[in-house]
This record gives C-alpha cells, sequence and structure tokens, in this order.
C-alpha cells in the first residue's frame, strides 16, 4: 500500500468523509475536477456519524434542514433521525454520486508540509506519501473526543469510555453508571440508559437551557407526496430554514428578547420535573443561548427517576471506584461515561500542518487564537482550506448550510488558480491584512451577540475568545463566501527555471477594500468589499 501511494500527486487532497469531505467531492466532480482522493482513517464514510453510535444518538436539526440541498432525502423516518439513518444517508451520497472510487480507506493524516519551490502540499498518511495541489480539511471539529485530566482515572478499577467509543460489548444493565456532563450527547444518552441501568449519576458543572423536541415519526404519506412532488420537499426545507435564521436573528442581534424562550424552557422542565430542589439544580444562570441550546423531550423525565442522581458539580478525582465532585460529594460506580466534548476550538489538524515558514497552523494560532479569512482560508498556508473551519459554529441551524457555502467558495478558488495558472502552477496565499480586519470586524460583531454574554462554552476558547461560532445567519454566510476575492490574496507562482522559491505577487489592495477597513467597522458580510473591488475581483 505505501508503494501504491509514494510520489503520487493529486489536484486535490480531500481529509475525511463525512458531510464536509463527501459534499466537497461532490462539487468538485460537478466542477469538472476529478483527479482528487478522499483520505479517510476508518473504514467507511461518515466521520462523526460514522463515530458516535451512542444509545440514543440523533441529530438535533430536522432531518430535511439535515441534508445537502443537491441529495434531497425523501425517506427519511423521522423529523429528528437517528445516526444509523444519517450515516445510511451519507452512504448512499456516496454510491449515487460514484465517490468510493476516490477513496482512500484506513489512511490517516499524519502531517502535512508545504513545499514552496513546488507550490505544492506533501501529505504524510499511514498509507504512504502523496502530494497534492490543494489540500482540503473536513475532518470537522466533532473528529477527536477530548477525555478531561481527572485525578485518579488511571487506577479506576471499573469500565471507562467517551461518548464517541461507546463500547457496545459493555452491558450497563443493572450496573451503577455515572455521566459526565450535560450536552448535546450526555442528554440523548441519559434517556437512553435510565431505564436498564441500575443507579445513574449524572456529574453537572453547568446546566443547560433544554427546549421541547417535538421529535415524531414522518409518515408514509408525507414521504410518498415528497417523492411524488419534490417541490413539496423543498418548500419544507425553507420553511425550517426560515424559522431558525429568525431564531439567529435573536441570538445575534437582539438578545432582550430571549427571557420569553427561557420561561419555554422553565416551563418544559416544570412538566417533568416536580421536585423544587431538583429544578433549582436545572435552572441555569445565564442567558439562553450563550452555551448552545439543546433539545429534548426525555432528559428532564430520566432525571426525574428514582433512579436517577445529579450532582450539581464537576468531578474533581477518582479514587478507586468512588467519584468525588468537586464540593465533597461521593458516588462509586461500576462504569463512567464521558460526555465532555471534542476539541472544538483547539483543531488537531493544526498540529500536523506546516505552512510556507515552517510553522504549524498551531503555532501561528498560539497569539491571537484560531482564525481564518471568511473562516476557510489562513495567512501562511497556500492553497489549504477548511470545510468547517474557525467561527463557522452555528447555535442554531444546520451545519450542512455552512459546509456548502463554503464548497462555492472552494470551487471558486480551484478556478481562479486555474484561470490564474494558465496551465502553469500557482497558490493563493492570503494576505495578513485582510485575515486581521476580517476577524477583527467579526470579533467585534460577537460583542454584541448572546455569545459574549459571559458564560463558558464551546464557542470560546480557552482565553475566553470566540473563535468557533459564526455571529450571523447562514445566509450571510453564503454572502461571505460566495466568490474568492484576489485583493484578500497574494499570488504565488512556481520559478519558470534555475529553482529557487515561488515569487510573490500582491494584487493591489484596492482603497476601501477589507484589508484597509478599520478593525472596529461594524461587520458588514455583503458589504465588505466595494463594488468596484468585487468587479475587479473577477
Amino acid at each position: 500500500m505505501a508503494a501504491e501511494h509514494e510520489q503520487e500527486h493529486v489536484r486535490v487532497a480531500v481529509i475525511g468523509t463525512g458531510f464536509g469531505g463527501l459534499g466537497a467531492a461532490v462539487r468538485l466532480r460537478r466542477a469538472g475536477v476529478t483527479d482528487f482522493v478522499l483520505l479517510e482513517r476508518r473504514e467507511a464514510v461518515g466521520g462523526t456519524w460514522h463515530d458516535n453510535t451512542y444509545p440514543g444518538c440523533a441529530c438535533d436539526i430536522p432531518s430535511h434542514l439535515y441534508s445537502f440541498s443537491f441529495a434531497p432525502n425523501t425517506e427519511w423516518p423521522r423529523s429528528f433521525s437517528p445516526q444509523p439513518d444519517i450515516r445510511d444517508y451519507l452512504e448512499r451520497v456516496t454510491d449515487t454520486f460514484g465517490l468510493r472510487q476516490h477513496i482512500r480507506f484506513n489512511t490517516e493524516v499524519q502531517q502535512m508540509s508545504w513545499d514552496a519551490e513546488e507550490l505544492h502540499w506533501r501529505v504524510v498518511t499511514s498509507a504512504g506519501t502523496l502530494t497534492a495541489d490543494v489540500v482540503v480539511s473536513a475532518a470537522g471539529p466533532l473528529s477527536e473526543p477530548k477525555l478531561p485530566d481527572v485525578p485518579g482515572l488511571d487506577s479506576f478499577e471499573g469500565k471507562v469510555f467517551h461518548s464517541a467509543t461507546w463500547d457496545h460489548d459493555y452491558d450497563l444493565r443493572g450496573k451503577r453508571v455515572a455521566v459526565i456532563g450535560t450536552g448535546a450527547s450526555a442528554i440523548q444518552i441519559i434517556p437512553a440508559i435510565q431505564p436498564v441501568v441500575g443507579e445513574l449519576t449524572v456529574f453537572q458543572r453547568t446546566p443547560a437551557w433544554v427546549l421541547p423536541r417535538g421529535d415524531r415519526r414522518i409518515s408514509r404519506a408525507e414521504r410518498k407526496l415528497h417523492a411524488r412532488f419534490p417541490a413539496t420537499q423543498k418548500l419544507r426545507r425553507f420553511a425550517l430554514w426560515g424559522v431558525r435564521e429568525l431564531e439567529t436573528q435573536v441570538f445575534a442581534n437582539y438578545p432582550k428578547l430571549l427571557p420569553a424562550v427561557e420561561q419555554v424552557a422553565k416551563l418544559h422542565m416544570k412538566r417533568a420535573v416536580k421536585d423544587p430542589g431538583l429544578r433549582r439544580k436545572l435552572t441555569p444562570d445565564y442567558r439562553v443561548g450563550c452555551k448552545r441550546c439543546l433539545l429534548s423531550d426525555d432528559y428532564y423525565p430520566a432525571l426525574a427517576q428514582p433512579n436517577t442522581h445529579v450532582i450539581d458539580s464537576g468531578l474533581k478525582e477518582i479514587r478507586g471506584n468512588t467519584l468525588i465532585s468537586a464540593d465533597g460529594r461521593e458516588a462509586e460506580v461500576d462504569a463512567v461515561v464521558f460526555c465532555s466534548g471534542f476539541y472544538v476550538s483547539d483543531m488537531p489538524v493544526a498540529h500536523l500542518v506546516k505552512g510556507a515558514d515552517g510553522e504549524t497552523l498551531a503555532q501561528s494560532w498560539a497569539g491571537d487564537g484560531m482564525n481564518a479569512l471568511r473562516g476557510t482560508t489562513t495567512t501562511g498556508f497556500p492553497n489549504f482550506l477548511f470545510v468547517i473551519g474557525p467561527n463557522t459554529g452555528l447555535g442554531t441551524s444546520s451545519m450542512v448550510l455552512i459546509i456548502e457555502a463554503q464548497l462555492n467558495y472552494l470551487i471558486d478558488y480551484v478556478r481562479k488558480l486555474d484561470t490564474l495558472g494558465g496551465g502553469d502552477k500557482v497558490a493563493l496565499d492570503v494576505r495578513p491584512i485582510a485575515q486581521h480586519t476580517y476577524n477583527a470586524k467579526l470579533r467585534e460583531r460577537i460583542k454584541s451577540s448572546v455569545w459574549d454574554t459571559g458564560c463558558t462554552s464551546w464557542y470560546l476558547d480557552a482565553q475566553g475568545r470566540p473563535v468557533a461560532v459564526w455571529p450571523g445567519t447562514t445566509a450571510e454566510f453564503r454572502k461571505v463566501t460566495r466568490e474568492v476575492w484576489l485583493e484578500e490574496y497574494e499570488v504565488l507562482r512556481a520559478p519558470r527555471s534555475g529553482g529557487g522559491t515561488a515569487a510573490r505577487r500582491k494584487a493591489p489592495l484596492l482603497a476601501g477594500s477589507v484589508g484597509t477597513g478599520a478593525a472596529t467597522d461594524a461587520f458588514h458580510p455583503a458589504e465588505d468589499m466595494p463594488s468596484g473591488a468585487r468587479e475587479d475581483a473577477r
């Protein structure tokens, strides 16, 4: 296998086969680009929907919105689909669009480095080495599980696993089980395992706002209607999208309206939890939306059951089989399930990629935190693009919409390379001033949103910087990424003869463009370039 991959060169190398990677492959083929590979470390496609198989695993975005616009599925069984159905959907997308011929399974990317003379990336994988003109990182932010550093964990005598590495061979029936965390996976796992375990202890560091989910089975009549009249499914998708765009507007621009939403969540809790003491434990002290809002109809009822105990304090240490909370309470258990999330604000892939100056992406982000131009490209890393990059996360809507917007940018990026090269090899490197100004405006806008109201969330990094959330609607993000503006890049050209490093040519930065605007200007995604600059960039 290694010999087969050695010295191979491709136009585009895509990392991952989740929604981002498969979407990139489809769009590349539709654009006439067939010289690409998808590097997948697992034995099957699906990304996070392949890895996460815990009990109750499902999507908290409606099925008809959590799917590609170019691959509608009329057979969604539920309004919020379980993990097996989403993974089956991605398998069908893979086969329908003929993507398997491009996929290298069991191929984990170990290192990527930019060759400034050849203007390509050298990609070292577990199956060999290849080079690529363009690398697309679609590994996603939910790819590497995060385990907390708990004293005594190594000496725990029972079973320990993360929600993303569920051990289905371990029988939970009758066991004393501790769930650490109360985030998006925990509120699905807890109701699923509560009826079968002997005793369930939930360690809750911070309570979550939980709203009704309203999940239901999609009737056969509805599925037939969508299959016979595709416009009805498009209308359904449009309605779901519109509601979530309005929700985002409230979170981003009108946080003073959020107390009404909090009342809905409190009423939802009161209906299921009759114990006033437990309700006090479960009531957040921060504004709804500051952390991601969760949707569930069975989480609160599960917490109210006699075999469930909520410790409203984080896990401090483990002694033998005894878990000890930060406030000194103890619980003896047989198994520990960590619902402690993923490395979202510290992308593992950033430690693997070395740019033009030999520095890793993680090192380049060490000062100002994770950031990118339009959530997609970063200075010093030519022809390296993210799908779901910095500041692309959503609080209310479907990440598939963000992915499709970034794929528009990817395709225009490749087309720009072809146009600029005219048969010669070229690369684009983000101008530092463009990236700095874009992110300064973006972070300025976040200050007026609910995501900057004081709570700790995965939207923020360890220093409290808002590096993960997109502070606007998905429609706004589509405008930001609709095409590549060359004013924001330096064009790198390979030397024609005699070796040496690539020549850099700076496109003129037009007056009034994003690179010269004041860092504190209001962030207007559709207006961050004057009309003249937009026309010239084409």
